[in-house]
């Protein structure tokens, strides 16, 4: 049974009216067991649990610390294009909005990676929009191999491949694969997603479980937190994070909570998220999956990130540049979102060790698996 007919069996708003119907009585009851269920995950995520965020905070540090130790993960975005061939409302790189479009050659590739070794970075993410036919499995092809010889980790995030272009990905070195599903909410996809084959819900939904079948090392899920009750697409997260580790257990998985941020061109969305509200989404999940990875990006200020890593992020981007050429030629394209945290670097990681964690720049799986 694939997880689109898991999903089909949830009703969205009787799960949004169960998580803020539930009580005090059954956050405590959740806060009291070694293995939360799903079921538990509601009342976590609830109106009720906000009074108990620092019990929660607590308890994510020590299950953190226990699972991961006192480490903390750099990686840092490549985006190598911005062409997509979508339309959506929430999108600096939406087709119709009117900004230099840029992909980027082999010589400006190595430039980029030039910038980023320079900075220490050992792994990095590379990020293009959903372009299938430039920006496709032809052009990756090309450009993985040249990437994967100077970073340990590579991960990726593009549009949507078959199970065969995922094998031929991680072939060429890929070890990880991100997909945001941006909303569980199939009205609300379909009302932000208004053109290309990301109006396909169902494909989308399917992706990780394709990764799982290729065999990929690490899968990343998550919703982009706005688009629709934050609450309720957490807990469809949660719940397709539980599927896809019991039917493709020979992968990890990690976890994201990307908050919208502006663009150029796009309107702003109603669905906001406060700072203790993310906080309290982070701790629910640590609370659920001790093991899952959590990365928090530099959409989010510097203030928050220095103030919520040790409560179950295992993850961080510095210095992080969401243009094409944006490391080696600032202002070169058109940036896909803003991000607020422009330290560098070296500060990010002076903060990290302020709180007691080690930065790590190789992941320790890579690296002795050889």
């Amino acid at each position: 049974m694939s997880f689109n007919h898991i999903l089909a069996a949830y009703d969205w708003d009787d799960i949004g009216m169960r998580i803020r119907s539930s009580s005090a009585a059954q956050v405590k009851k959740a806060l009291s067991v070694s293995a939360p269920s799903l079921d538990d995950m509601m009342a976590l995520l609830s109106p009720a649990a906000e009074p108990f965020l620092a019990v929660m905070a607590r308890r994510a540090e020590e299950i953190t610390r226990c699972r991961f130790g006192h480490t903390m993960q750099f990686f840092a975005p490549l985006y190598l294009s911005n062409l997509c061939a979508n339309e959506c409302t929430y999108c600096g790189f939406s087709m119709s909005n009117a900004l230099k479009r840029k992909t980027l050659s082999e010589t400006e590739l190595l430039a980029e990676i030039s910038v980023l070794k320079g900075m220490g970075l050992d792994s990095v993410l590379v990020v293009t929009g959903e372009h299938e036919r430039k920006v496709g499995i032809d052009y990756f092809k090309r450009m993985l191999p040249l990437i994967k010889k100077h970073f340990s980790y590579l991960a990726l995030e593009v549009q949507p491949l078959s199970t065969a272009d995922y094998q031929t990905v991680k072939g060429l070195g890929v070890d990880a694969v991100l997909v945001y599903q941006e909303t569980y909410h199939r009205r609300e996809y379909a009302h932000y997603h208004r053109r290309g084959n990301k109006q396909d819900f169902d494909w989308r939904l399917a992706t990780p479980e394709r990764l799982g079948a290729s065999g990929i090392d690490k899968i990343g899920v998550g919703a982009l937190l706005g688009l629709s009750d934050w609450r309720v697409d957490s807990f469809f997260t949660a719940l397709h994070l539980d599927y896809l580790q019991k039917h493709y257990w020979r992968s990890r998985y990690s976890l994201s909570f990307p908050r919208l941020r502006p663009c150029v061109g796009q309107p702003s969305h109603p669905g906001e998220i406060s700072n203790r509200q993310l906080l309290q989404l982070i701790c629910a999940h640590r609370l659920l999956n001790p093991g899952v990875e959590i990365s928090l990006s530099t959409r989010e200020s510097a203030a928050l990130r220095d103030r919520i890593i040790p409560f179950g992020v295992t993850s961080m981007s510095a210095a992080s540049s969401t243009e094409p050429g944006g490391y080696s030629n600032p202002a070169a394209a058109l940036e896909q979102f803003s991000t607020d945290d422009k330290r560098s670097v070296p500060l990010v990681a002076d903060a990290v060790r302020a709180k007691g964690l080690e930065p790590v720049w190789t992941d320790w799986c890579q690296a002795y698996s050889g």
